[in-house]
């Protein structure tokens, strides 16, 4: 037995608050390793005789990737107190792993074991509820719709008369979301993510003048309350876009800062670091190398104070549902931390949502995020059905490794996309092979968190990484598009029709095959269970329904029944069979 890779730390995500009176909780092993685990657990407190009073409870093996296995058990602590270990087993040996240690009998003081001391209800990690069931729509707005042309800007060009560049503007708006709600609706989305619509100089609009004011552009106050009014009546939820982490070049404060140098009074809401103040060869933090964009000091009071105050006014006074948060990762933590308590203090189910690109781990302990843009999903999904450039067994790996660094009420809130205004459109990636698109937009929409399409997705749309991403919606929606746009339509209604589609299933790779273009795997919900086989290859490929046992199964997508002694089914290149029991 690996005794060395054996691991476990009480708090994040290996022995977690699930809800007020549960416990969750996982142990790593060396992949294949160890043959059976099971906990050693009871109240510090109940003893009898001079013994402490112990039970024991099988973990199940929860998933695996390409080093280590991961154990999981569920467990209702009575007085929501616990002391913990693990009897760990392979073919030739078992032994007790505790906090001190291992040994080849359970030890007798408590004092050598895990310790979770309490289920304090205030610490459990809460996401709002509504975000499990809401299918995402990520709006760029210059590009989205233009509604009302007596807000264009002066150099505006007709509508997709040209490739999308970093400077030209087409005219989208507000008016031209509120003008395509019912298409949002009957494709099946129940939730809007707007980029950035305050006042800046780009058509991006990340590099901020300010944070109050809508900018004129996409229209005014009343316009953006009427769409937020709208989109709640519709039963759609808004969140917004902002960035925290730096301000743009024409910010009232860098105005001042360059006019005034040591001078002004705004000198402490950057990080400057000579004077005077150079745009051109920056002496002073941004964004990346982009001295249009200077980084704000949230350490300072006045800053911190102004942007709060920004967080609060547009959930006070327009009732927005959510923020989604720029460069989040590069902001102190205690800022976000106020930030939370701000926010949710006045809405408490309103969705904080950080751009991290990377392990998030320490922004969601529940003092920070409720969830972050889940770009390691990103990656290895398009690696695998679009690109391919993993097989089966690495996507398998991958994907359960993700999972496994977060919490379970982490991952079911999590925000899974495929593209993104910073990214190559899904359909470029795919080199214009639909079927591929589809395999992907399948796994994304039957896979745990809360998925988000990016606008025009949906309508097959191409384009590199920005600007070519960021195109005019093509409202004339051809044949192709059509038809791509009812896949995807019909994918949002299976995950909302049947549980275990969607974010209540339990999700499981199963492996049944050792193709490697093959992925399989299963969710159950209660009763339920529903059996996913995708095939990424571009050739058919032959599967054994008796793999599956012998139950009655219905093809969900044809709702055609498959007949058990039928063994050997056919799957044509990219497609896929979604089989429930």
């Amino acid at each position: 037995m690996q005794k060395e890779v054996i691991n476990h730390r009480p708090k994040n995500h290996f022995a977690y608050a699930y809800d007020h009176e549960t416990l969750h909780i996982r142990l790593r092993t060396k992949k294949n390793d160890v043959k059976r685990v099971s906990l050693i657990h009871g109240d510090p407190y109940h003893w009898k005789g001079g013994s402490w009073q112990k039970s024991q409870k099988s973990m199940k093996l929860d998933g695996s990737d390409d080093l280590y296995d991961y154990w999981f058990v569920e467990i209702t602590p009575p007085y929501r107190r616990l002391r913990y270990g693990f009897e760990v087993s392979d073919q030739n040996e078992s032994l007790v792993y505790t906090e001190k240690g291992f040994y080849d009998l359970p030890p007798l003081d408590t004092d050598d074991y895990f310790c979770f001391p309490y289920l304090n209800s205030i610490d459990v990690f809460h996401a709002p509820d509504w975000v499990k069931d809401t299918v995402w729509y990520q709006i760029f707005p210059e590009r989205f719709a233009n509604g009302d042309s007596k807000n264009d800007p002066e150099n505006v060009l007709p509508w997709g008369s040209a490739e999308p560049t970093a400077t030209n503007f087409f005219g989208g708006d507000l008016q031209g979301v509120i003008d395509h709600l019912d298409d949002l609706i009957d494709l099946g989305i129940n939730g809007i993510y707007l980029t950035p619509i305050f006042k800046a100089y780009s058509n991006h609009k990340y590099d901020t003048i300010d944070y109050m004011e809508i900018d004129s552009q996409f229209g005014d106050k009343a316009i953006f309350r009427q769409l937020v009014d709208l989109c709640h009546e519709k039963g759609i939820r808004v969140m917004l876009d902002a960035v925290f982490n730096h301000s743009g070049f024409y910010f009232p404060p860098f105005q001042d800062v360059l006019k005034k140098g040591r001078c002004s009074s705004y000198k402490d809401w950057f990080h400057l670091q000579a004077f005077p103040v150079d745009p051109d060869k920056p002496n002073y933090d941004t964004f990346a190398f982009t001295g249009q964009m200077p980084k704000l000091n949230t350490e300072n009071p006045e800053v911190r104070n102004y942007l709060l105050d920004v967080a609060a006014y547009w959930i006070k006074e327009f009732d927005i549902d959510g923020w989604r948060l720029d460069v989040a990762n590069e902001v102190d933590h205690h800022f976000w931390r106020e930030f939370r308590r701000v926010v949710k203090q006045i809405k408490p189910e309103v969705y904080v949502l950080g751009e991290i690109w990377h392990d998030a781990m320490p922004w969601l302990q529940g003092d920070q995020f409720d969830a972050v843009m889940n770009y390691p999903f990103t990656t290895l999904t398009l690696d695998f059905f679009a690109q391919a450039k993993i097989d089966a067994e690495q996507f398998a790996n991958g994907i359960t490794h993700g999972f496994n660094q977060y919490p379970k009420n982490v991952n079911e809130g999590m925000f899974n996309l495929l593209g993104s205004h910073d990214t190559p459109r899904v359909m470029t990636i795919c080199e214009g092979d639909e079927r591929k698109a589809k395999l992907l937009y399948l796994f994304q929409l039957s896979y745990l968190g809360t998925p988000c399409i990016y606008y025009g997705d949906e309508l097959a749309m191409e384009g590199e990484s920005d600007p070519g991403c960021r195109a005019c919606m093509p409202w004339d929606e051809n044949e192709r598009a059509n038809e791509f746009r009812t896949f995807i339509k019909r994918l949002i209604r299976l995950r909302k029709d049947e549980p275990a589609f969607g974010n209540r299933g339990e999700f499981h790779f199963l492996n049944l095959d050792d193709d490697p273009g093959l992925c399989i795997y299963k969710k159950t919900y209660k009763s339920d269970a529903i059996v996913f086989i995708l095939n990424r290859n571009n050739h058919p490929t032959q599967f054994d329904l008796s793999a599956l046992g012998k139950e009655t199964i219905i093809e969900l997508w044809t709702n055609q029944p498959l007949l058990p002694h039928k063994k050997r089914v056919r799957i044509t290149p990219y497609g896929f069979l979604i089989l429930k029991f």
